[in-house]
């Protein structure tokens, strides 16, 4: 179901954001179209044994990567002047 056509720099963003503890999987299938598996099978294939059970074991059971158990109001602040980010390009000033 998910995109197969990803470029290399698709391929490296998605490796950076499942690393990040903060960005969910819903974040990523928004962004790319791919779901939690399909995450899991393109870090199987492009990361080094070690380092993808090392992720594994950091991501498995983990609430944040996961925005149904992720709490939504964290307490965190967040600027009015944040822009809102889609299609994986930042809006710059």
């Amino acid at each position: 179901m998910g995109r197969k056509d990803l470029t290399e720099r698709e391929t490296d963003r998605i490796i950076e954001m499942a690393w990040e503890d903060r960005t969910t999987f819903d974040a990523i299938a928004a962004q790319f179209g791919l779901q939690e598996k399909e995450v899991i099978k393109l870090m199987r294939r492009e990361m080094k044994p070690s380092s993808f059970r090392m992720w594994r074991k950091r991501v498995s059971g983990r609430s944040t990567k996961h925005a149904a158990k992720s709490a939504e109001t964290d307490g965190r602040f967040k600027s009015a002047a944040q822009r809102h980010i889609t299609g994986n390009k930042i809006s710059k000033r």
